[in-house]
């Protein structure tokens, strides 16, 4: 699959890109929804040690997803460019580039990951639970880094359903193999949360072999020059790939706040706040799928100086995701509580739960803007804003309120709406940043 997202309909292009990415992703979504399940067996803390790592596996998946997505924006402008020379390039580029970045990750991780988990309040078994899962993770951060730039290549040319057909068939191998590992069986002893982490990195694995055959069938490998070093492709990854890899990590932190602030409130809070974001993540899908779609197209068509078909694509994006809204909104309302249940029967985390979805049904559009004007900087090569939004949105202003919000005993509901407010008011100025530079190009 081979598109020139520079003819044809752009409503068409975004249903071609983004439904299978979003089928994708929502199936990602449930592989981590069945970890939480399994964990939620196991016990309130293994729920809770899964929540506690999270920020530090986000981290992985954000550095090996930042600098992938800076990939698909150069590989994608210059394939509008048509210049065949300079996309293999970049691509070979990439490979050396994602090698390094997985030897950075694993070894930064395993050095980092027991302070981490003990600045958030972990101890004894509890640490020692969350430390056994996360490093697991950490030692598989290479595969993480091989799915996400192979994937990044794929996007690049308008493929979003490999790595589709790759979410899907490990969800339904995650559940076989969680199973297994968790209560043990066939000659294996029962791993607990060592073996939901273990299946991960094993899904991890042959999704990068799957997505790496796939790209060898593609035009992107085929007659391959030598590889020539030029320092500024790797200078040009940087540029692309830092802001939103910055942009990625500070979401991290973000958690990592967040999980910080809450924890004195207890255990059953931060698995509320863990097992949340994963129904927060299932409503957000959809736009994911807008997000994957909106960098293909708008990088082809800049690169293509076809910059009416950048601001139609923006415009008829956003109106989708305004549809999406209202229907996450709705069932959220509607489902929140039945959803958590699935996961736990302790009470305290369900009402916990309850009440930050409930207040997060009403920021989803917000995410969305986001979403989307991130993928419009990135792809007319204009992301520098997203460090300093990031930085304003996930670490300064949360730090600032969340330590007035301590000093003063308030109640937990003021933090999830503290969240909320968070991420609307960088709805709004991304929205307003974006459009300056997209009128520039226009005109």
């Amino acid at each position: 699959m081979n598109l020139d997202l520079t003819q044809g309909s752009i409503k068409e292009h975004i249903k071609t890109l983004a439904i299978p990415s979003s089928i994708g992703y929502f199936f990602h979504t449930m592989f981590n929804v069945t970890d939480t399940y399994f964990a939620g067996n196991i016990s309130t803390e293994a729920i809770a040690s899964l929540s506690l790592s999270f920020s530090i596996f986000f981290t992985i998946i954000a550095m090996s997803g930042g600098m992938s997505q800076g990939v698909t924006a150069l590989v994608g402008n210059a394939m509008g460019e048509k210049n065949e020379t300079n996309t293999k390039q970049i691509l070979l580029h990439a490979f050396v580039f994602a090698l390094f970045l997985a030897i950075f990750i694993t070894t930064v991780g395993i050095l980092s990951a027991p302070y981490l988990l003990s600045k958030l309040g972990a101890s004894g078994a509890y640490l020692e639970t969350a430390y056994a899962y996360i490093s697991i993770i950490i030692m598989g951060a290479g595969f993480f880094v091989g799915v996400m730039f192979s994937n990044a290549l794929l996007n690049s040319i308008g493929n979003t359903r490999a790595f589709r057909n790759f979410l899907v068939s490990g969800f339904f191998l995650n559940i076989l193999l969680d199973f297994w590992f968790v209560n043990g069986g066939l000659g294996l002893p029962a791993m607990g949360v060592k073996g939901i982490a273990l299946a991960t990195v094993i899904i991890e694995f042959l999704g990068m072999c799957y997505l790496i055959s796939e790209l060898r069938k593609t035009h992107l490998l085929q007659n391959l020059p030598k590889f020539v070093f030029d320092f500024q492709i790797i200078v040009d990854i940087f540029k692309q790939g830092i802001p939103a890899t910055v942009n990625m990590v500070l979401m991290a932190l973000g958690m990592f706040v967040i999980t910080y602030y809450i924890a004195p409130f207890g255990q059953h809070v931060v698995a509320a706040y863990g097992v949340a974001i994963r129904i927060e993540q299932i409503v957000l899908l959809p736009s994911i799928g807008l997000n994957v779609a909106v960098l293909s197209i708008v990088s082809q068509n800049n690169g293509a100086k076809a910059y009416e078909r950048v601001k139609e694509c923006v415009k008829v994006a956003q109106s989708i995701g305004f549809k999406l809204w209202i229907l996450g909104m709705v069932f959220l309302f509607l489902f929140s509580r039945t959803l958590l249940e699935v996961f736990t029967d302790d009470i305290l985390v369900i009402e916990a739960g309850e009440t930050y979805l409930y207040i997060a049904a009403l920021a989803i559009y917000a995410y969305v803007l986001v979403f989307i004007n991130i993928s419009l900087l990135q792809g007319i090569k204009q992301p520098a804003l997203l460090i300093y939004l990031s930085l304003f949105r996930q670490l300064i202003v949360p730090v600032v309120v969340f330590t007035i919000f301590t000093f003063f005993s308030l109640p937990l509901i003021y933090y999830w709406v503290g969240i909320a407010c968070f991420i609307w008011l960088s709805a709004w100025f991304i929205l307003w940043y974006a459009r300056q530079k997209l009128s520039k190009l226009v005109h």
